[in-house]
């Protein structure tokens, strides 16, 4: 079928991961960039960068290191599924990644934060949530550039996803 989508990002995750981000499928631009949240538009890195307090810089691989040394992970809770566009709400069939075998091999997650509805449903439905195993979670509002149904500001997003910087400073 020509809207399955494969999603070629793996988990940008090392042993000193506290927080684990998990976002639902990339998007047309993060696909074809091969970069989580790709999107100049998404608010994701300014937030990470207002959270971390530094600048965010331009370059990728930068950008995975600088989580990295915050110990901040990213994943998505879909490996593939069938989606016209970017949209969460056109995502159909989805098949989820294997989150028991992640946690199995990174047990210092201690925090996961579901950007967005579609992330926290999916996982939910597909993976269930005994698998966090006693983790801390929170549905977080979508950093997404596309208005949802709770659009926020950019200030309100950010004040929401403050919640991990207690996880980042022990």
């Amino acid at each position: 079928m020509s809207n399955e989508l494969k999603n070629v990002l793996p988990p940008v995750i090392d042993l000193s991961t506290k927080v684990l981000i998990v976002g639902s499928m990339p998007g047309k631009q993060s696909l074809e960039k091969q970069q989580y949240y790709g999107n100049p538009r998404n608010h994701f890195w300014p937030i990470i960068g207002e959270i971390i307090e530094v600048v965010i810089p331009q370059d990728y691989g930068e950008r995975l290191n600088l989580l990295k040394n915050h110990h901040i992970g990213l994943w998505d809770t879909i490996e593939s599924c069938e989606r016209k566009g970017s949209l969460d709400v056109a995502i159909r069939n989805e098949k989820p990644n294997d989150f028991k075998t992640l946690f199995a091999h990174y047990p210092n997650i201690e925090l996961v934060l579901f950007n967005g509805t579609k992330a926290f449903e999916v996982f939910k439905r597909h993976i269930g949530l005994a698998v966090l195993d006693g983790r801390a979670y929170q549905k977080m509002p979508s950093t997404s550039p596309i208005p949802g149904k709770n659009i926020k500001s950019f200030e309100e997003k950010l004040e929401d996803w403050r919640v991990m910087h207690s996880y980042l400073s022990r």
